[in-house]
């Protein structure tokens, strides 16, 4: 019983650019339907494939959700696995790195909310850009190297995400 593509299980094209509120719709659908509750009464062998079929459910969910996730997932779907850690070798976007952490210290060091929002703002514009760079090149096997640069960016900026709200959390109590 094979894992089903995770576009297929929302019946959607694979695409960079979806409608989550769409998509985050048809998942609640689908959950409340293979939920592993519902086939308690069920057979052994029922069960099982109620538990596979909403663990299959929660991944493909979780990775169409993700931006970065998605990216990587689209690449793999073409044919070609990413190793899931590789180091970028952009030394421009390896400055860029080094300048946010430094930002971020100062701003955890200073608790400074007010600058850790005026960074969360250009955090997520720097989300969407790359966002954009990788709808425009995925497709494109000719840009596959470009591609997968910007996937391991976002996946970056995605970490570095967790961590600004980890500070705000921290900042908030």
């Amino acid at each position: 019983m094979g894992t089903p593509c995770h576009y297929a299980l929302f019946e959607l094209q694979p695409a960079f650019d979806i409608d989550l509120d769409m998509l985050s719709g048809r998942y609640r659908e689908l959950a409340r339907k293979v939920h592993p509750d519902r086939f308690a009464d069920a057979g052994e062998t029922e069960q099982r494939h109620a538990i596979e079929r909403s663990a299959n459910l929660n991944e493909a969910y979780q990775t169409l959700k993700s931006p970065p996730r998605r990216a990587r997932y689209l690449l793999t779907l073409q044919g070609r696995e990413m190793p899931l850690e590789a180091t970028v070798q952009d030394s421009a976007f390896l400055m860029q790195q080094m300048h946010w952490r430094e930002e971020l210290e100062e701003l955890h060091d200073e608790v400074d909310i007010a600058g850790v929002a005026v960074f969360k703002a250009r955090l997520k514009a720097a989300q969407q850009d790359l966002n954009d760079s990788f709808s425009s090149v995925w497709q494109d096997e000719a840009q596959r190297e470009q591609a997968e640069r910007l996937v391991r960016r976002m996946q970056f900026l995605d970490k570095l995400s967790q961590e600004v709200r980890q500070l705000e959390e921290r900042l908030d109590d």
